[in-house]
């Protein structure tokens, strides 16, 4: 082409090559930049066959579980050692792809993601080919594709599945092995979505290996491995004269199978679902027995199988009875739990229902029941349900009195005391001894008499349990030979309406 002399049209044909150049430079970059969106892109879709492997696994524990054996173990190990080899291949290749990154530059602070020299070819030529990271590549893949094979068998199905593997160099191409055709002048970019793959393809053979087994442990077996007779009654306990109906079923059936046959004492049941319904009727009461023998056909092997259980219930009259958990009365001002039960009824149709001494229940469920009453004399509690009904009679009383005990302890019930151990009580408290419920009197107050040896006794008054300061003052100066009356003690106990007297303490000091 001939330089044009006129100066005009040489700056157009300058500025045409340069727009050209331009041009060519954006096509570059964004060819570059559709590399790494081609990567994010695997990663993306990683993520998602990842949450897809890691139901099937859980899906392959949660059924080896349930049906234990051999075969099963076998098939667990088996995926758990393909997700390992997997899991290392892909740790692999992300090995290179960070030292791909740091040689390449590092960080582009412009591109996020992106290394600084992702154009280079020189890099990825002498990485790969020159140092032979290439051939150490396609070793890996080839060993990791041949453990994912052992593990799922050997499957032919499976091997053409596995998307983990060395392809064949397409005709005409000048690369003599797979390394120069994958990563030969190639820039760095355009490696970066190689190398995802290898780890795309890794997650898609570890999901085609988990398919195999998942079928394996959940397809090619039947469901049941253990097998037990059950029997699901109406009725717990018959009353005499009712009919007994029970449904017996072997556990873990299968709705659509028709290789079961049921016997009961000797009869045949017949099934619906898998299920046989028994009835008979019962006279007299006592225990009765039930034979149950059930036969089932493996549909794979056309071995059959016999199990055998005895069952027992129980025919009774209708009779309800209440059972005190504490005591034989009632007491005011705590709560008396009582158990509450009528056989042959059911708990829902039992009702309790009180009368007299100010009595009030509450219902705790499972036959247990909350007392509580407000006034002395009788009450009565009915039973109802199921056609029967009786009424029980108790008594409704005040708590018992406490005894007075100085600073509470329950051996110090007056009599003789050494003067430093008087000295050391605090005051005087009311125990309620041998009483089975959690409840708490108060001393409301006392009348203290202080009697030094050979002088006039001095009287004091005092409020509450413990010394006020004036009998503390008298309690101080106690000597040997001195005498000390705890009179009129009055204390209040739960329920009580006005305090009440429970006697007194005298005690000798020596």
């Amino acid at each position: 082409m001939s330089i044009p002399k006129e100066p005009r049209q040489l700056m157009i044909n300058l500025m045409y090559l340069v727009l050209t150049a331009l041009l060519a430079l954006n096509v570059s970059a964004e060819v570059m930049n559709a590399f790494f969106s081609l990567d994010k892109g695997m990663k993306d879709t990683g993520a998602i066959v990842d949450r897809s492997n890691e139901a099937v696994m859980k899906s392959i524990v949660k059924e080896v579980e349930a049906y234990d054996s051999e075969i099963n173990k076998k098939y667990r190990s088996n995926a758990e050692k393909a997700k390992e080899v997997a899991d290392n291949f892909i740790a692999y290749v992300e090995g290179v792809r960070k030292t791909l990154f740091e040689k390449a530059g590092g960080p582009n602070p412009k591109v996020e993601g992106q290394p600084k020299d992702i154009r280079n070819k020189d890099l990825t030529t002498k990485m790969f080919i020159n140092d032979g990271l290439g051939k150490e590549i396609e070793d890996k893949v080839n060993e990791t594709r041949r453990i994912l094979l052992e593990l799922s068998d050997g499957d032919s199905t499976v091997a053409r599945s596995l998307p983990l593997n060395i392809e064949e160099l397409p005709r005409g191409v000048a690369a003599k092995n797979w390394p120069e055709y994958k990563f030969k002048q190639m820039p760095v970019a355009a490696v970066f979505p190689i190398l995802g793959k290898l780890q795309s393809d890794a997650k898609n053979s570890y999901s085609a290996v988990l398919s195999y087994i998942a079928n394996k442990v959940g397809g090619e077996d039947i469901k049941f491995d253990k097998f037990t007779p059950a029997l699901s009654a109406e009725k717990s306990y018959v009353i005499s004269g009712d009919r007994y109906a029970a449904d017996v079923f072997l556990s873990a059936y299968s709705s659509t199978a028709d290789n079961i046959s049921i016997n009961v004492n000797g009869s045949n049941v017949p099934l619906k679902d898998g299920i046989g319904r028994y009835e008979t009727g019962t006279s007299g009461v006592g225990e009765r027995k039930l034979n149950v023998s059930i036969n089932v056909k493996n549909p794979l092997t056309g071995k059959t199988d016999n199990y055998q259980k005895e069952f027992k219930y129980e025919v009774g009259q209708r009779s309800v009875a209440v059972s005190l958990d504490k005591m034989n009365v009632f007491y005011i001002g705590v709560p008396n739990p009582i158990s509450v039960s009528a056989a042959g009824v059911s708990s829902n149709e039992v009702k309790v229902t009180g009368s007299g001494g100010g009595i009030s229940l509450q219902d705790n469920g499972g036959g247990k029941y909350t007392i509580n009453v407000t006034t002395p004399g009788d009450a009565s509690l009915t039973v109802s349900g199921g056609g029967a009904s009786q009424t029980f009679q108790y008594r409704v009383k005040r708590i018992p009195d406490p005894n007075p005990r100085l600073g509470g302890n329950p051996k110090n019930k007056g009599g003789v005391m050494p003067n430093g151990e008087f000295k050391a009580q605090g005051g005087i408290a009311a125990l309620l001894e041998n009483f089975d419920f959690d409840a708490k009197c108060d001393v409301v107050g006392f009348e203290v008499t202080y009697l030094p040896k050979r002088q006039d006794p001095i009287t004091a008054q005092n409020v509450g349990a413990r010394w006020n300061p004036q009998v503390a003052e008298y309690i101080n100066k106690a000597k040997p030979g001195d005498s000390y009356f705890f009179d009129d003690v009055k204390c209040k106990c739960p329920g009580d309406a006005a305090a009440r007297n429970i006697g007194g303490l005298a005690y000798k000091i020596r």
